[in-house]
Parts: C-alpha cells; sequence; structure tokens
C-alpha cells in the first residue's frame, strides 16, 4: 500500500483539530453544493433546450425544402410549386429521414361574428402525422383530410380561439385574396384548438386542408408549397440540410429550421453559454474551497511535516499526504453534491414543483433531461480539476524548515 495513501487514511479517521473540522465540514459543504448546482443546471438546460426543440420541430419538422425560398421570410405565404416525384422519392429515401410532408401556407383573414383576426393558414395532406403534434392539442381533434374534394375543417390556435371567442364545433369564414384582386371565402368548422406556447406560432398559423388551399386559390391540383424533411435525431438538423441541398435540382433550395428561425436557436444556445458560465463559477468556488482547507490542514500539520522530513520523507511524499486528504473531502463533497442534485432533478421530473411562463419560456414547467455520461463526467472532471489546483498550495511544504517545523507547537 502507499504510504502517503495510508497515512492521509489515518489522518482521515482520526479527526482534525475543532477550527479545522469547521473548515472541512464547510469545504464539503461547499462542494456538494457547488456539484448540486452544476448537476441541476446541466440538467435543466438540456431538458429545456430539449424540450423547446422539440416544439419547434414538431411544428415544422427538422429541413424545409423548397424552391426559389433563398429570399423568403420565415413567415410568409408560399409560391405555389409543382410536385417533383424525383425530389420527393430522393427525401424519403434518406436513412436520417424519419417521414417526409409536403405542405402550403396562404394568408387569411379568419372571421367569426363581428371578431376578424389574419392568418397564415398552413395547408396538410394525407402525409400529415398528426401524432407529432399530440402535445400540443388542447380541445377537439385534428383535422380530418378529405378523401375526395376538400375537408371543411381547420385547426387554430388558442390565441386565435380567444381572440375571436369561438370554440371547437363553431363554425366561421375564411376568407382569401387572389392576386387578381378577387376574394373567395369558405365556411369552416372548427375541429380542434392547438397551443404550442411559441408565440411566433400561435399567433400566426392555423391548419386547414391543402385541397381547400389550392381551390379557393385557383392553384393546379399537382401544386404546393413545399416538403418538410422530419429525421430521427434533430443533432444531424443542419448536417443534413446540406447534404439535401447538394443532391437537389437548380433552383430548389433546403434550409434547417434553425435557419429560418434563427432568434428561438440563438436564445437556446445563449442558455447553452450561460450553463458553462455557471459551471465554471461553480467549480471555481469548489477549488478556492478546497484550498483553503488544504492550506488550514498544512499549517495545522506542521509538526507532522517536521518529524516525516526528519524520517527521510521526501517533499512529493508528504504532499501525497494532504493531497490525497484533501482528496477525501472533494470525493465526499462530490458524492453528497451528486445525491442533492439527481434528487432535485428527480423531484421536478415527479412532481414539476418548478413551474414557468409559458408565455416567456415556451413551457409550463421546468423540463430535466438527466444525461448519466454527463454527470459522470462532471464527477471525474470535477475532481481532477480540484486535485489539479491543489498541486499548487501543497508546495508550501518545500519551504517547512525540519528543525522549526518538529519545535512547532
Amino acid at each position: 500500500m502507499n504510504v502517503s495513501f495510508f497515512i492521509a487514511r489515518r489522518l482521515a479517521s482520526r479527526g482534525h483539530q475543532r477550527f479545522s473540522r469547521f473548515i472541512i465540514r464547510l469545504a464539503i459543504g461547499a462542494t456538494a453544493l457547488s456539484v448540486a448546482v452544476m448537476i441541476v443546471a446541466l440538467s435543466f438546460v438540456n431538458g429545456f433546450q430539449e424540450a423547446v426543440g422539440r416544439k419547434v420541430f414538431s411544428f415544422w419538422g427538422h429541413v424545409r425544402v423548397q424552391q426559389d425560398m433563398e429570399q423568403r421570410g420565415s413567415i410568409a405565404e408560399e409560391y405555389p410549386i409543382l410536385r417533383n416525384d424525383t425530389v420527393e422519392k430522393y427525401l424519403a429515401s434518406l436513412p436520417e429521414a424519419a417521414f417526409v410532408e409536403r405542405f402550403a401556407t396562404r394568408s387569411a383573414i379568419l372571421k367569426y361574428k363581428t371578431g376578424i383576426e389574419s392568418v397564415l393558414l398552413k395547408g396538410i395532406d394525407h402525409g400529415f402525422h398528426p401524432e407529432r403534434m399530440s402535445q400540443f392539442l388542447m380541445e377537439g381533434r385534428w383535422l380530418r383530410v378529405a378523401d375526395s374534394g376538400y375537408s371543411r375543417e381547420i385547426n387554430i390556435s388558442q390565441y386565435t380561439a380567444n381572440r375571436l371567442d369561438i370554440r371547437t364545433g363553431d363554425s366561421m369564414l375564411v376568407f382569401f385574396f387572389r392576386q387578381d384582386g378577387s376574394k373567395s371565402a369558405r365556411r369552416l368548422t372548427v375541429a380542434g384548438i392547438y397551443k404550442t406556447g411559441i408565440d411566433e406560432y400561435d399567433k400566426n398559423f392555423a391548419l386547414a386542408d391543402m385541397a381547400m388551399i389550392r381551390r379557393l386559390n385557383n392553384w393546379d391540383p399537382n401544386q404546393i408549397g413545399g416538403y418538410e424533411v422530419f429525421l430521427k435525431d434533430y443533432k444531424l438538423t443542419d448536417t443534413i440540410s446540406r447534404k439535401i441541398y447538394r443532391e437537389l435540382p437548380q433552383s430548389w433550395y433546403s434550409k434547417s429550421i434553425r435557419e429560418i428561425y434563427p432568434n428561438i436557436f440563438d436564445w437556446l444556445n445563449l442558455q447553452g453559454q450561460i450553463k458553462n458560465i455557471l459551471l465554471s463559477i461553480m467549480i471555481i468556488i469548489a477549488a478556492v474551497n478546497l484550498i483553503t482547507c488544504l492550506i488550514i490542514l498544512v499549517l495545522e500539520r506542521t509538526r507532522m511535516t517536521g518529524v516525516m522530513k526528519a524520517l527521510g520523507a521526501s517533499n512529493w511524499d508528504i504532499q501525497q499526504v494532504f493531497l490525497f486528504n484533501t482528496g477525501f473531502i472533494a470525493l465526499a463533497g462530490i458524492l453528497i453534491g451528486t445525491a442533492i442534485g439527481l434528487g432535485i432533478c428527480l423531484l421536478q421530473q415527479q412532481t414539476g414543483f418548478i413551474r414557468l411562463n409559458e408565455e416567456a419560456y415556451f413551457i409550463r414547467e421546468a423540463q430535466v433531461l438527466i444525461n448519466g455520461w454527463q454527470v459522470l463526467f462532471l464527477m471525474g472532471g470535477t475532481l481532477l480539476i480540484c486535485m489539479a489546483t491543489l498541486i499548487i498550495p501543497t508546495l508550501l511544504i518545500r519551504k517547512v524548515n525540519t528543525v522549526k517545523a518538529i519545535q512547532f507547537r
């Protein structure tokens, strides 16, 4: 057995003077608090980014494929384009794609009694997967696309429903204004009301049958607005978007949802940066407390240091004694902090006791995503950084005079 490790373990088990015991407990507490805060921050930010990202991707997909879309804004009606079987088959054949949906958007005016609201009507067809949006449905159901003709149903957001004071089962007038100045209207029934929690979606969009958009705007039966590609792994969004772009015919473009709605993802990235800053601060706090604790232990054991030097121990052997001793303290703090941090995360998962303003944060309650590998890396990284930092104060041992140290009281 390593002699330095043996001595350090004996010191840890024999106890210390009253003041140093207080400092040790303080160091363990500070380390535990730092680790707990880091685990909670890491899990909460991971959960937040995953939950908000899932909302964004569920409504619009991961990659949008259209013609002549380079200068198009994120919220704009689409120019009708002919379906391209070659493009459609290529998108569906991508191994990274879960499924592909066709869509079209067109500006419309909703009128119910005396209320009027402007929306961008998103048209869907038989390829629509309602299960991806099940989390958003507040009441009613998703509209049923007609096999022939077009469905006379519509899904609106809770925001729009409140503005028009309309509920599921009520009928409203939907007006379209064509480029030639003429207008067309149809009466549609509200099949269901949804809420994404994202203002950009809830305040601007409604869902209807794409066939109705074609009919009322004099589009060709084979025209659409574009394609949405839903991926199996959202982390591949930008990579797959670039891959698709390279294979598309001339005048066709692909854009990831990150490019279309940069503000949302810039905000999510900012949360990640804040998380990294917080982790750094917590590690510094833990290291400073352990350094303070180590200096006090070195001063308290000055006489022991002198005796060990007199017996022939090298400076490094004595340094290892204090490093191991402080390592026990750091490890105790890390284990306690991990237990506390994981406990808070699990409690949030089960009870959702931390509530958020959905209008500001897009979700009703704080989401938690615990990544086991990240937690282990955090524990190991904190221990290694603290131990590496603690080597510096142990250099005080090299300046200890053997004779004076033995006489120290």
